[in-house]
């Protein structure tokens, strides 16, 4: 193993990481303009760089909150741009990275992790889960017609480009986030979100929902074909409401659009109930499923006694070999949880947790799969019952 530090970067060395991890996706270096454009909006003091003669691995996070099962909210790190160089991987570098990392989160009372991962393999031995889950799905738009019991909605208004990005923050930040997993957007991340909207091809579009009592949802989306005359697709990038009227009215908008032959969009809540908007429920065909969060308790009790649960006490054993502090016995229950010496119900290590956390898993599937034991009769009924939740986790935000 080559020798190497780990230490917080420095203003002028923010660059240079964030062309590290672009090169390690693949990706272009960022021209003078493009940083010019993005680097204001790097968080301080939250990136991370490992050295040896030079920089061969970075990541980072940015200060958010997400809600918890319960409707509570929690501080959280929104960890992005990790990245080892090419020539230094698997020598320990992002080991040390996410040791430093998870170090400063405990300094700063940061009890909670979340990321997007470019791969699947990764982040389970650091503790992170997949969490929360999420559907794409694609609408023959010139077939799909309204069911006549939906939803009627309310006023559409239709924003351009630069209304969009004057009004992105206002529009989210009204909002509730009512699901498990929801983040709050840091201000750091909207310079990103202009970028690539100003960098598409076609004319980006926001239509905003007004109901009775305001602005109460909002869509954005491009259109775009290979050729004119082409099949044309509606792709929508973010679709966000606050009740059933402004999901359907939104939804009524989007097959009105003209000249559009289908419609897609991708990182959908597993049980957003769109195919039931349709007089075919076929009409919505799910295209795929794959993981939308990557989630880590950072301090296991205190995670643990944040949410609310329902149901029969559980004691749960809890292995964690990346943080050993989380390491033991954890008894759950309505009054919330508190470590305990009493016999364990269920048995699981971290990353198995944190996939149950946010009610996107129940205890007894994962049992099924291997990654949870049960030394009861009756303890994963139990569990299945204290972890689940209305409705599933989403994050809906990328970062």
């Amino acid at each position: 193993m080559s020798d190497f530090s780990v230490r917080l970067l420095r203003a002028d060395e923010e660059r240079a990481a964030t062309d590290l991890f672009r090169r390690a996706l693949h990706v272009k270096e960022l021209t003078d303009e493009e940083w010019s454009a993005i680097g204001p909006s790097i968080q301080p003091d939250r990136g991370f760089g490992a050295f040896d003669s030079e920089l061969i691995g970075t990541l980072r996070s940015f200060d958010s909150e997400v809600t918890l099962p319960g409707g509570g909210t929690t501080p959280l790190a929104a960890v992005s741009l990790v990245g080892v160089r090419a020539d230094r991987i698997r020598r320990g570098v992002l080991t040390a990275l996410m040791r430093a990392q998870f170090e400063d989160f405990a300094a700063r009372g940061v009890p909670a992790a979340m990321l997007h991962a470019s791969e699947g393999a990764i982040y389970g031995r650091f503790g992170y889960g997949v969490a929360v889950r999420a559907k794409s799905i694609e609408i023959d738009r010139r077939r799909a017609r309204f069911r006549p019991d939906a939803p009627a909605g309310g006023q559409i208004s239709v924003l351009d480009l630069e209304s969009t990005i004057e009004r992105w923050p206002s529009l989210f930040d009204a909002l509730p986030r009512t699901r498990p997993g929801m983040i709050a957007r840091s201000p750091n991340l909207w310079p990103g979100y202009e970028r690539e909207v100003r960098r598409a091809t076609t004319p980006v579009t926001t239509a905003v929902h007004t109901g009775a009592d305001g602005a109460d949802g909002f869509v954005t989306y491009t259109v775009e074909r290979a050729h004119f005359g082409d099949p044309a697709r509606l792709k929508i990038h973010s679709f966000h409401y606050a009740n059933s009227d402004a999901f359907a009215g939104l939804w009524r908008y989007l097959l009105s659009v003209d000249l559009v032959d289908r419609i897609t969009a991708e990182k959908r809540p597993l049980d957003e109930p769109i195919e039931l908007l349709f007089t075919d429920p076929r009409d919505a065909a799910v295209t795929k499923v794959q993981d939308e969060g990557w989630f880590r308790l950072v301090d296991v009790e205190t995670m643990l006694d944040a949410r609310t649960y329902r149901g029969e006490p559980v004691v749960i054993e809890v292995t964690d070999p990346f943080l050993e502090h989380n390491s033991g016995r954890y008894r759950l229950s309505e009054d919330g949880a508190a470590r305990t010496t009493d016999p364990a119900d269920l048995e699981l290590h971290a990353d198995t947790l944190s996939m149950v956390y946010l009610g996107g898993w129940r205890p007894s599937d994962l049992a099924f799969a291997g990654r949870v034991r049960a030394t009861g009769e009756t303890a994963l009924e139990r569990a299945d019952q204290l972890f689940g939740t209305r409705v599933n986790p989403w994050c809906g935000t990328f970062f």
